[in-house]
């Protein structure tokens, strides 16, 4: 027969572990259950007129920030307008923005990066902004991408001497970042009359930015790319713009050169049609 320590093990195991006493006991009574206050009814509960309830005072609005590289610097702008205007060469033109010193990037680039190539060519090729190696030897397009860039004009019958090559920013943003809106709308004068006094026949927009920069398109590259688009200069001569990959992307997705090659192609041909 088990002795005592095992029967109330069994028990505590079994669930029974409260004791029975000698009285009974009422264990819920002794919980008192909370009481909810009671409302008075609607009739008996006084109204308070609503111009004496108290009003919630007006949180402050908090002005929006403004993005400063989204608001175009008004003076800057203009005086890069006067000296871009004033220049009727290449040269002059090329003087002038050296001496500019409205734009924050010319503080911060080693060279100012102008122009590589025959400014009398009938073709003219725009990147966007210099790279180390370009920033470097104050020449657009020497890096990887200029070396593809290269190898690309051969294969449709052209090198440097045949072309002039030049980028919408012509100092290179620290550490390659994007331009902001304000510095390439800085810049727009210069280069815009960059493109005015060589007078090319046909343009090849490099990569997107150059693209939107030639010709206030929305779309993506990848939309824009081989469809004719067009440049109006501020004498209001149209000029045809090739929307196509810049070289760096082709660096690293080499599947699409396939489509730089039909664009190049077709600049090729667009080209001899204005030549002849």
């Amino acid at each position: 027969m088990p002795d005592l320590r095992e029967l109330l093990h069994f028990y505590a195991e079994a669930g029974a572990d409260t004791p029975l006493e000698d009285a009974p006991v009422d264990r819920l009574a002794a919980v008192e259950p909370a009481r909810k206050p009671v409302q008075p009814p609607a009739a008996t509960r006084q109204a308070v007129p609503q111009a004496e309830r108290p009003r919630p005072e007006p949180q402050p609005v908090a002005a929006p920030a403004l993005n400063k590289t989204s608001v175009p610097d008004d003076t800057k702008i203009a005086l890069a307008r006067q000296l871009a205007s004033s220049a009727t060469t290449l040269e002059q033109l090329r003087e002038q923005l050296a001496s500019f010193d409205g734009c924050n990037l010319k503080f911060t680039a080693k060279n100012l990066v102008f122009a590589d190539g025959n400014p009398h060519a009938p073709i003219m090729f725009v990147g966007e902004a210099p790279g180390r190696e370009e920033d470097l030897e104050g020449v657009p397009f020497i890096g990887r991408s200029g070396q593809l860039l290269d190898r690309m004009l051969s294969a449709i019958g052209l090198d440097r001497t045949g072309v002039y090559i030049a980028n919408t920013i012509p100092w290179r943003p620290p550490g390659n970042r994007t331009p902001t809106p304000l510095e390439t709308e800085i810049c727009r004068p210069f280069f815009e009359r960059q493109i005015e006094l060589a007078a090319p026949k046909l343009l090849v927009a490099l990569g997107g930015p150059a693209a939107k920069a030639l010709t206030h398109a929305p779309e993506g590259i990848l939309r824009l790319r081989g469809n004719w688009k067009t440049h109006r200069t501020a004498a209001g001569i149209d000029i045809p713009v090739m929307p196509t990959l810049h070289p760096a992307y082709l660096l690293r997705n080499s599947a699409q050169k396939r489509f730089a090659w039909r664009d190049f192609i077709a600049a090729k041909i667009q080209l001899r049609a204005l030549t002849q």
